[in-house]
């Protein structure tokens, strides 16, 4: 039985850009019928998204997947809150660390594994401006580099 590949869905880059991601965990998510199609067809977007903890259970709220066009009457509110799959001792963790300063749940990426829909959430840190601009440069630097490397190779 051949291992059916990883198929990226949503990428949250701007989460790398505003936060420090310290752990990384995937979580399988709850969904209806119509909105697993959807998501075959690439139609999500985690960018306002985040994740909160109630009831010792996990939610993401702002995860946008688009109505299936074909989906008419079971179609469901494309913002509803999508409960996430976690075992019970990583939700603890997670609300623990919650808890301190600073830190919350990010969703980085929305793939299918294995023919199941997963999301990977980040515990993260907020950046500071300072940290932006310091990225910011240091990319800009390596991109000259690349560059410079580029032009004395071509011959």
């Amino acid at each position: 039985m051949a291992k059916e590949a990883m198929k990226l869905v949503a990428n949250n880059k701007k989460a790398y850009h505003d936060f420090f991601i310290d752990e990384k965990y995937e979580a399988g998510i709850e969904l209806h019928g119509t909105e697993v199609k959807s998501l075959r067809m690439g139609k999500c977007s985690i960018k306002e998204g985040f994740i909160r903890i109630e009831n010792g259970e996990a939610f993401i709220y702002g995860m946008n997947v688009s109505p299936y066009e074909k989906g008419n009457i079971f179609n469901k509110d494309p913002l509803r809150p999508k409960k996430l799959l976690l075992h019970k001792y990583e939700i603890g963790k997670l609300a623990g660390k919650i808890a301190q300063k600073g830190y919350t749940l990010v969703p980085l990426q929305v793939y299918f594994k294995d023919g199941r829909a997963k999301l990977e959430l980040g515990l993260a840190r907020g950046k500071k401006l300072y940290d932006k601009r310091e990225d910011i440069a240091k990319k800009d630097q390596k991109r000259e580099i690349e560059r410079e490397f580029k032009s004395k190779n071509v011959y």
